[in-house]
C-alpha cells in the first residue's frame, strides 16, 4: 500500500482496501461512494462495509446517476437501473444503448451527463494506429437520456477515459491516452476541453509543443503531406508520453483552501512495465494564466516498485477528494486537515 505525499496540511486515508481492481467512482445521492469492479462484474457501494449493487455485468466502468437512476457503461452497451437509496441495491437493468462498439484494444467505457441532461459516453480505439470503420470509435459520443439521438460530440482521440463539466462555464474536459509507434517512443498524452464537431488528430496527426504533425507510421492514401492536420483541435495541456491519464475531476468542495476550488484533478495510472516510470500520481491542474500540471499525490511509485496506480477521483459531499487503486486494491480520502 503505497504512502502518499501531499502537499502540506493535507492527509490521506484508506477508506476501503482489498478490492479487486475498484474503477470508476461515482456518489449517490446520499453521498454514499460507489465503485465500478470491472474484473469481477460488479458495483459495489461503501457503506459501512462492501455492498453489491448491481451483479453479473459484462466489465462494467463508467458510472453516473441522474434522476432517480444510476447508469452503468458496461463495455459493449449502457444500462439504466432503477436506484433504491436505502438498500443501495440497482434493480430493474434496462439497456438504453445496446450496440456500443465492443471490448477492442481498449475496453473501457466512461459516462457523465451535462447540465441540459445529455448523456456523454467516451469510447476508445481498436488499435494504437489505423482508420475506423465505426465513426463512434475514438470519439465521444452523446445521447439523450434515454439512449435515443445518438452523435459523435468529438472524434480524432484515440483513448479518451475520463469525463468532467467544468462547474464555470459547463465544458466538457477529457483525458487522452495516446498511440505508441512500433519504432519506438510516443507523442504526450493529454487533458484537454473538448469542443463540439472538433477533430483532434488520430490517427494521422498527433499534437506536441502546441502544434500537430503527422503521424510518421500511420499510412492512407486519404492523407498526403499532413494536410489533415491542419485544422486539427489543439489539446489543452500536454502530458509527458505514456503518463496514462484515467479519471478527473473539478474541485468543487469547500475543504480544501480557497484557491484550489475550479481547479482540475488527474489521475496519471502511469507507465506500464518495460517503459521508463511516469505518471503514477495525482496532478493539479491550474489553467491560469496558462494551463499546467502540478504534482498533488505521489508515493505511487517508489524506486523500481509500483505501489499503487491511481484509475479515478472524485469530490466527496464532505469535501474531500477520493481516489481509485486498482494496483493496490484501495480507495483512498485526502482530506485537508492542518
Amino acid at each position: 500500500m503505497p504512502a502518499l505525499r501531499l502537499p502540506p496540511g493535507f492527509r490521506a486515508d484508506v477508506v476501503a482496501s482489498g478490492l479487486a481492481g475498484p474503477r470508476a467512482l461515482a456518489f449517490d445521492p446520499t453521498g454514499t461512494l460507489i465503485v465500478s469492479l470491472p474484473g469481477e462484474g460488479r458495483v459495489v457501494a461503501l457503506a459501512g462495509g462492501i455492498v453489491t449493487v448491481a451483479k453479473q455485468l459484462d466489465r462494467p466502468h463508467g458510472l453516473a446517476f441522474h434522476g432517480r437512476h444510476l447508469y452503468v457503461a458496461e463495455t459493449g452497451r449502457i444500462l439504466r437501473f432503477r436506484y433504491d437509496v436505502l438498500t443501495r441495491t440497482a434493480r430493474e437493468a434496462v439497456p438504453i444503448v445496446r450496440d456500443l462498439p465492443h471490448g477492442g484494444h481498449h475496453w473501457t467505457r466512461s459516462v457523465a451527463f451535462g447540465a441540459k441532461g445529455r448523456l456523454f459516453v467516451a469510447i476508445g480505439s481498436s488499435c494504437d494506429v489505423c482508420r475506423e470503420r465505426d465513426p463512434r470509435r475514438a470519439a465521444i459520443v452523446t445521447y439523450a437520456a434515454d439512449g435515443s439521438d445518438a452523435r459523435v460530440f468529438a472524434s480524432g482521440l484515440r483513448n479518451p477515459v475520463g469525463l468532467a463539466f467544468d462547474p464555470r462555464d459547463g465544458a466538457l474536459w477529457t483525458t487522452i491516452n495516446e498511440r505508441d509507434w512500433r519504432s519506438g517512443g510516443a507523442p504526450p498524452d493529454y487533458v484537454t476541453a473538448v469542443r463540439e464537431g472538433a477533430s483532434y488528430g488520430w490517427p494521422a496527426c498527433y499534437a506536441s509543443g502546441g502544434a500537430f504533425a503527422p503521424d510518421p507510421e500511420f499510412h492512407d492514401a486519404n492523407v498526403r503531406d499532413g494536410g489533415d492536420c491542419t485544422m486539427m483541435a489543439i489539446p489543452t495541456l500536454e502530458l509527458p508520453a505514456h503518463s496514462a491519464p484515467l479519471g478527473l475531476a473539478f474541485y468543487t468542495g469547500r475543504q480544501f483552501p480557497a484557491h484550489y476550488r475550479g481547479d482540475l484533478f488527474v489521475a496519471l495510472h502511469g507507465s506500464r512495465p518495460g517503459l521508463p516510470a511516469v505518471g503514477h500520481k495525482i496532478v493539479r491542474v491550474r489553467r491560469a494564466p496558462e494551463p499546467r500540471a502540478e504534482d498533488f499525490a505521489t508515493g505511487f511509485h517508489e524506486g523500481d516498485r509500483v505501489l499503487g496506480r491511481p484509475v479515478d477521483v472524485a469530490v466527496g459531499p464532505d469535501g474531500s477528494l477520493y481516489v481509485s487503486d486498482d494496483h493496490a486494491g484501495a480507495i483512498y480520502r485526502i482530506r485537508f486537515a492542518p
